[in-house]
């Protein structure tokens, strides 16, 4: 793109927000004009287009538009994650949860947990449930545990091969690392027993056509991900994942999240002095 490097006018910014918006739910205020700017001019390099003027017409009119757009999504996301992310709230989730779901299912016959990472990115947040799962013995008295992932990128999910650089690793124990990681150089390669429980879908939150198909789900991981909403695209995404879970089920969201004021179809309950959201 060189020196002539294409600017991005208030104008243009506005239209191309609605359409990330409308297409994902993710809202991009004024302030961070700046991110989509950033993210789509390799966009417009890709698809030799000068101005993002002929960007928006490319994406509101070409026949190609519904490939592109899906490259948007996967361009807006931000991908940053790791295993053992928060592990304050994973140690609820494995101490409190995990063995609240066990107890209420063993007055039943169900032997199955389903668990939906939801906006799972790259993997790890799945992958490291499926760590603790196993090493907490839960499959082995016999739980059938079925991790779901997922996320609106198929970039993403497809990067989620199970090999990971150093530093996704940052926060994982070491005894975890010798365990269920091979490591070569700067990369390690995650084991076929942790990723046993795990299976990847794309699924965009704020659709119900795409949400539907996810239901019976004890427990739901959507962590960081509300931030990147407005109100009414939370509402829907909230909604969307109460569908997909059994009467009482576990919902739990990032630190800085909350579902006050969004709804009041979950009770806030805290478990190992974290808070953590039961369907009614």
């Amino acid at each position: 793109m060189g020196i002539n490097k294409p600017k991005l006018s208030d104008e243009t910014f506005f239209l191309l927000r609605d359409i990330v918006y409308k297409r994902s739910g993710i809202f991009i205020p004024e302030n961070k004009k700046y991110l989509l700017e950033t993210r789509l001019a390799r966009r417009l390099e890709l698809k030799d287009l000068k101005t993002f003027e002929d960007y928006y017409y490319f994406l509101t009119y070409d026949a190609e538009k519904e490939r592109e757009l899906q490259a948007v999504c996967n361009s807006i996301v931000t991908n940053e994650t790791s295993f053992f992310r928060d592990g304050p709230q994973l140690e609820a989730f494995r101490k409190g949860v995990v063995s609240k779901v066990i107890e209420e299912k063993s007055r039943t016959s169900d032997r199955n947990i389903r668990i939906w990472s939801a906006a799972c990115s790259t993997g790890e947040e799945p992958l490291t449930i499926s760590m603790m799962l196993h090493e907490d013995g839960v499959v082995l008295r016999g739980w059938n545990v079925d991790i779901l992932g997922s996320d609106i990128s198929d970039g993403v999910l497809k990067a989620a091969a199970g090999v990971y650089e150093k530093y996704s690793l940052r926060n994982t124990p070491e005894e975890y690392i010798r365990k269920y990681f091979t490591g070569n150089g700067d990369t390690y390669t995650i084991n076929g027993k942790a990723r046993s429980l795990v299976r990847y879908k794309k699924i965009n939150l704020v659709e119900a056509n795409e949400t539907r198909m996810v239901r019976g789900m004890d427990i739901v991981f959507c962590r960081n991900v509300l931030i990147y909403f407005d109100d009414a695209s939370k509402k829907k995404a909230i909604g969307h994942l109460y569908d997909s879970m059994e009467k009482g089920g576990y919902l739990l969201v990032g630190f800085s999240e909350s579902l006050h004021s969004i709804t009041r179809l979950f009770r806030p309950v805290s478990v190992e002095r974290s808070v953590v959201y039961k369907k009614i």
